[in-house]
């Protein structure tokens, strides 16, 4: 009985510890348990499972002679594998496909190869013509979301803002897509999305426009860092002006450039400048642009009509000079005005949370991946933070924020105050930052690891 205890005792005390490793320490856990089970699974059965998911094709005539020469029957060939390595996340396969195969054959299978292997999800990703990646993920890695580790290297005006449900981070690169829209209900995380931008755009050379019509209520906290801040309809009205000229002086420094000597190099954009001569890239946030076009008489329409054609020429001329836009809203529609849909157009990133209609989630989304739209109406209440991401593409994800509350994004944005670089145009639109009466604060603490929540 004795010798029967000393082997239960400690067997029950590593059960324990695998359960709490599980729960605190997935990607541990993954690596000690799940990696081997499931790869051992799956080269155990990939041949059964292909068969039984469609996914081969008939034996080669040779092979079939062989087999009717030992008196037996040739058995359907899959495709060819690699072996399965492990990922932060799960593990990844490369396919070569049999002929008569395509991608879009093993993604309609993706659900039954899940379940055969017993993995949270599997993706597919074609590489090359003949090829795809089988990418199986060990678990719900958006349930847990932790800030991207420090040596996740991006370049300038390049952020990894979200975690994707298939364990790659959602990089938020302005110079590929220069415009986005973000769109999300009260509490469904878009604020806390916004933060993660500002805060990531604040470490880096780059002038940041906030244009808030609540009374800035919103952007208020990181004044420190803005270049300009607009907090009502006709301050922003006037901010818009002084961007657009902005941008035309621009365009007039990139033509001078262009031709001062028979040998220079032309450009089209900023970009292609001398670095000494490269105007600071310019970040402008809209936040909920429903307050910005809302009108109530004759003289709001008009106003609101120019904000929008204003708004357009940004979008659509706007990368060239370096001039980059972020619009957020509840909801971004027809109804905002004239010209809605076309600015809508140049925004070719998409964000949308959960939102409070379907009509949103299609404004978002419907013009690029019908499916998109219907997994943006599917996601739950209690899971904030979670978004359908998307581009022009038609490729699109669930990616989830790690949660990051707004006195860290403000003690952010107060330490990189320093970085508010000289913009003279932008002077008269300054916000006041009032001095701490109390003591210095504190350097920014690194933002608590938890899911999003609001």
């Amino acid at each position: 009985m004795t010798d029967a205890l000393w082997v239960l005792v400690p067997a029950l005390l590593a059960v324990a510890a695998l359960v709490v490793v599980r729960g605190r320490l997935p990607v541990l856990f993954w690596w000690l348990v799940g990696y081997p089970v499931v790869a051992l699974r799956v080269l155990a059965t990939y041949r059964a499972t292909m068969d039984a998911c469609g996914l081969t094709v008939p034996a080669s005539a040779m092979r079939r002679a062989t087999a009717r020469m030992i008196g037996r029957q040739a058995a359907p060939v899959p495709p060819r594998h690699s072996l399965p390595l492990p990922t932060g996340s799960g593990l990844v396969m490369r396919l070569r496909m049999a002929a008569g195969q395509a991608p879009e054959d093993f993604t309609a299978s993706a659900d039954r190869l899940r379940h055969a292997w017993g993995a949270h999800a599997v993706h597919v990703r074609p590489t090359r013509p003949g090829r795809l990646e089988l990418r199986l993920v060990g678990w719900d890695v958006l349930a847990d979301v932790r800030p991207a580790r420090r040596w996740l290297r991006t370049e300038p005006l390049s952020l990894p803002l979200a975690l994707r449900e298939d364990g790659h981070w959602h990089v938020r690169d302005f110079r590929t897509v220069p415009h986005e829209l973000i769109l999300g209900a009260t509490q469904s995380g878009k604020s806390v999305y916004l933060r993660n931008l500002l805060c990531g755009l604040a470490r880096q050379p780059v002038a940041l426009v906030g244009i808030d019509c609540k009374w800035g209520v919103e952007l208020a906290p990181f004044a420190p860092r803005l270049s300009a801040l607009a907090d009502t309809p006709d301050r922003a009205n006037d901010l818009l002006d002084v961007l657009v000229e902005e941008m035309e002086a621009r365009f007039r420094l990139i033509g001078m450039r262009g031709g001062t000597a028979p040998d220079a190099v032309l450009t089209s954009d900023v970009w292609g400048l001398p670095e000494k001569a490269r105007p600071v890239p310019v970040v402008v946030v809209v936040d909920e642009v429903a307050e910005l076009f809302l009108a109530a008489s004759k003289d709001d329409e008009k106003r609101r009509d120019a904000m929008v054609t204003k708004l357009i020429r940004l979008a659509q001329l706007g990368r060239a000079a370096g001039i980059y836009l972020e619009v957020c809203g509840q909801r971004f529609g027809a109804e905002l005005g004239k010209g809605a849909t076309m600015l809508r157009a140049q925004l070719t990133g998409r964000v949308c949370h959960r939102v409070n209609d379907e009509t949103s989630a299609n404004m978002a989304l419907g013009d690029i991946a019908p499916e998109a739209a219907l997994a943006a109406t599917s996601i739950p209440a209690e899971r904030p933070g979670v978004a359908v991401v998307g581009d022009s593409s038609g490729g699109w994800s669930r990616v989830r924020s790690p949660h990051l509350t707004l006195d860290d994004a403000a003690a952010v944005c107060r330490d990189t105050s320093g970085l508010v670089p000289e913009l003279p145009r932008l002077d008269a639109f300054r916000p006041v930052v009032a001095e701490p009466a109390g003591p210095p604060s504190l350097p920014a603490t690194v933002p608590t690891a938890r899911p999003a929540t609001e």
